[in-house]
């Protein structure tokens, strides 16, 4: 975490629960402190994950934070809680979007066409999304810290010390179960 980002952590913070409260004027105040890091995240996520889809960063950040804050009673701890869902809620997003993208490459209600009809194009990464995500639900299963691990560091582009602040461990916890998760997933062939 840097400097900034502990500076902005306490309004961050009493902004997220005014917001769990109802108060819409709390939204509105919190946008602008969480804006350019939402936006960050998502353009680590974006680079990972999907470079090639048209799902752009300002999409990414929009819909995740329409999820975090539409009202279903979710509550965040603090800044790090809130950047730790955040990251979760673009994963749920990118796999969202993969799968429809994939999809309508399958026909997704489109009228069928012979092969001899279609050039051969590059492939996009909605499958490797989809691969990774799946993967990531039998590490949860395995291991379910490990796989917020994975969240946090490849969705949401996060520090070792951003990770440990948000799951409440040490950065060596973070180091440790990182190159665990990154180990279980290679040998499960993702």
């Amino acid at each position: 975490m840097t400097d900034s980002s502990r500076d902005s952590a306490a309004p961050v913070t009493v902004m997220l629960r005014r917001v769990q409260t109802g108060d819409r004027e709390a939204l509105a105040e919190l946008i602008p402190l969480v804006y350019g890091e939402l936006k960050t995240l998502a353009s680590r996520q974006r680079r990972k994950a999907s470079p090639y889809e048209t799902l752009n960063t300002t999409a990414l950040v929009h819909e995740a934070f329409i999820k975090l804050t539409d009202g279903k009673n979710r509550e965040f701890n603090d800044r790090c809680h809130f950047f730790a869902a955040a990251a979760t809620a673009m994963r749920h997003i990118a796999v969202d979007y993969a799968r429809r993208r994939t999809a309508e490459r399958r026909g997704g209600g489109r009228p069928q066409i012979s092969l001899d009809q279609v050039e051969v194009a590059a492939p996009e990464n909605s499958e490797t999304v989809l691969v990774i995500d799946e993967a990531l639900s039998r590490l949860a299963q395995h291991d379910l810290r490990m796989a917020q691990v994975v969240e946090c560091r490849f969705f949401g582009g996060m520090t070792e010390e951003e990770t440990a602040t948000a799951l409440g461990v040490t950065d060596r916890t973070v180091r440790r179960d990182w190159t665990k998760a990154r180990a279980w997933l290679h040998a499960s062939a993702i």
